[in-house]
């Protein structure tokens, strides 16, 4: 399949679902469009995923594509009006349209008569099934190794974590699979709920679910979301920890970060006290224990002192540590 991936104003730093396809999806990326960096290439920004130019417009892409990704979801979810014209654009090429919004593009009536007119699909993966309910804490039962990724915040490498734990742990030859809760997750496998668009009340029942629905696997690394310290998002955090009754977690930080991101009055505890805060969290129900950590270090620029960073986070978390996209994800795969 060939896709373009939206991603204006936002590439290559806020643009988490564009770098999540270009890394560990499957698709031909025939082009980012960013109107900010139009004119250079991903491989000027992110030189380890796959490379392709960057455009200013959907106008600009070059040859036929299949599908086009909105590679970027904005604080509350929403449309930006000036990304319809390549929403437009994409619809009258036949191309059908992938979004993570909380705006559902299939509901918007200009776009969807357009989509009709083209017949092409307008995939809002993060809108729900219609037949969940909630949690009956069946998921500590299963007997895959259960593994979730855990964070100090947002945007700290939680779902690139999770699929770097999959693709080695598959390389080692490991019976191994995802379980994806957000839009990019959902956007890299095809399937998945993105449970932050769920009921309160039925997310835990939904992160349930996924984990039964891939039982047969010896390995389950479930993706996980915000973090419990989240002044916002903190409620998906722990419904996700306590549908899935993890047998292990991985805590994932970004380097320097102080601050919650976008959330700069509230300081981030120290590493520690998130260890003792999840595990605490998941005892009553299931004892769980964080058994490594991903430090994701894209801000320090060499090696040695990345390394050094990894190493100052493993002695104050306890346990094992790595950035799993820098270096390797070795010391996690050994810990489990």
């Amino acid at each position: 399949m060939r896709v373009a991936i939206l991603a204006h104003e936002k590439f290559p730093d806020d643009a988490k679902t564009a770098a999540g396809v270009l890394r560990y999806g499957d698709q031909d990326v025939a082009a980012v469009l960013d109107r900010d960096t139009a004119g250079n290439r991903v491989h000027d920004y992110l030189p380890d995923v796959q490379d392709s130019p960057v455009v200013a417009g959907i106008e600009d892409v070059p040859g036929d594509i299949d599908r086009l990704i909105i590679g970027i979801a904005p604080i509350g979810g929403g449309l930006d009006e000036s990304w319809r014209p390549d929403i437009n654009g994409a619809i009258e090429q036949g191309a059908d349209v992938v979004a993570g919004l909380h705006y559902f593009l299939s509901e918007d009536e200009q776009l969807s008569r357009l989509a009709d007119e083209h017949g092409v699909e307008l995939w809002d993966v993060r809108k729900p099934p219609a037949n969940l309910g909630v949690a009956d804490g069946t998921a500590r039962e299963v007997d895959a190794e259960i593994v979730l990724t855990v964070g100090t915040d947002c945007s700290t490498g939680k779902m690139t974590t999770t699929w770097s734990l999959l693709e080695a742990a598959r390389e080692r030859g490991w019976d191994a699979a995802a379980v994806p809760t957000g839009q990019t997750g959902v956007m890299v496998e095809g399937s998945g709920t993105v449970v932050d668009r769920t009921i309160s009340d039925f997310t835990a029942g939904a992160v349930e679910r996924m984990v039964e629905e891939r039982a047969d696997h010896d390995y389950l690394f479930v993706e996980g979301q915000g973090s419990i310290t989240h002044p916002a998002y903190s409620g998906v955090t722990l419904s996700i920890l306590h549908g899935s009754m993890p047998d292990s977690l991985v805590l994932c930080h970004e380097a320097g970060r102080e601050n919650i991101r976008k959330y700069e009055s509230f300081p981030i505890p120290h590493p520690t006290e998130y260890v003792d805060l999840y595990e605490r969290l998941t005892a009553p129900l299931h004892e769980t224990d964080i058994v490594a950590g991903a430090l994701n270090t894209r801000f320090i620029e060499g090696d040695d002192q990345a390394r050094e960073a990894v190493e100052k986070y493993g002695a104050a978390i306890d346990a094992p540590a790595t950035d799993p996209v820098r270096f390797d994800a070795d010391e996690v795969l050994d810990a489990l």
